[in-house]
């Protein structure tokens, strides 16, 4: 039966998929610090003094990009700022035809085309997008946030395994990134293997620079194991009261009916590992 048709399970995945917005909104809406998991998509100097945070900023952000794009099309720096604004505004669609457009007038730009792949993994064209990835770095001198979304993607598409080698591969370059590391808890989550997703989530978080998205999936998965006072514990990390009241009470839910995953063919849901702004 689908989760479309019993509403107790309905329920235990829409409360998880709050929760997981907590952990990944700021990847796929925001640009991040670092842009989490994949890095910014930016070049060169945006000409503003901070990341826009609040929505009067980014519609401003959304303006003044928009219309330096308009002027010349073919700037990449433009494009990447107008979309940005655009996904972070809930304009994905308009966002993946600026940047595919882009890409096609900038056809050797690897950050543009990584913003694209990015941008089509938001958008749910998985399969465009790991195209797309594939060719945003070279094997001569790959780039391991290009890594680590092919490897969000790759999850996402329910091939694990690939995507872990993935992981495995920018952890490489990039020893104990807990970007890379979060994604990796996740993956390990999907193939229900909570102990090692935990054990993995909590060397993300003992990362200096970790976000606290990671705080939040590793919340998850302790709450998925039925933990819950350590659980809320990690919830709250973080977050504002408000936020963290919130965050509490839909883990609860979530965990109360956990019982529903147990049954064959079920597994909890988790939040897709994060492809990145």
């Amino acid at each position: 039966m689908s989760s479309r048709r019993n509403p107790k399970v309905f329920r235990t995945y829409r409360a998880a998929r709050w929760l997981a917005s907590a952990a990944i909104a700021a990847v796929l809406a925001l640009p991040m610090a670092g842009c989490k998991t994949t890095g910014d998509d930016t070049t060169g100097s945006i000409g503003a003094p901070a990341t826009p945070r609040s929505d009067a900023e980014w519609r401003k952000a959304l303006d003044v990009w928009g219309a330096r794009y308009r002027e010349d099309p073919s700037n990449a720096e433009a494009s990447l700022r107008y979309a940005q604004a655009l996904r972070a505004t809930d304009q994905r669609a308009q966002a993946v035809a600026v940047l595919e457009q882009s890409s096609m007038r900038n056809p050797n730009d690897m950050a543009l085309l990584g913003a694209y792949g990015r941008a089509l993994a938001e958008a749910g064209d998985l399969g465009q997008a790991l195209d797309v990835l594939s060719r945003a770095h070279t094997p001569d001198n790959p780039d391991w946030r290009v890594l680590n979304a092919q490897g969000a993607v790759l999850d996402q598409m329910g091939r694990h395994a690939e995507a872990q080698k993935m992981y495995s591969t920018a952890l490489k370059m990039v020893p104990e990134e807990p970007s890379v590391l979060s994604n990796l808890g996740l993956s390990y989550a999907l193939m229900k293997n909570l102990k090692l997703a935990e054990a993995t989530l909590r060397r993300a978080v003992a990362q200096p620079n970790a976000a606290p998205k990671a705080r939040q999936n590793l919340a998850l998965v302790v709450g998925l194991q039925g933990r819950f006072a350590e659980a809320e514990t990690i919830a709250r990390a973080d977050l504002p009261a408000d936020e963290a009241a919130t965050n509490v009470g839909y883990l609860r839910q979530m965990l109360a009916q956990q019982s529903e995953w147990k049954k064959p063919g079920r597994k909890p849901y988790v939040p897709p590992p994060d492809a990145g702004s």
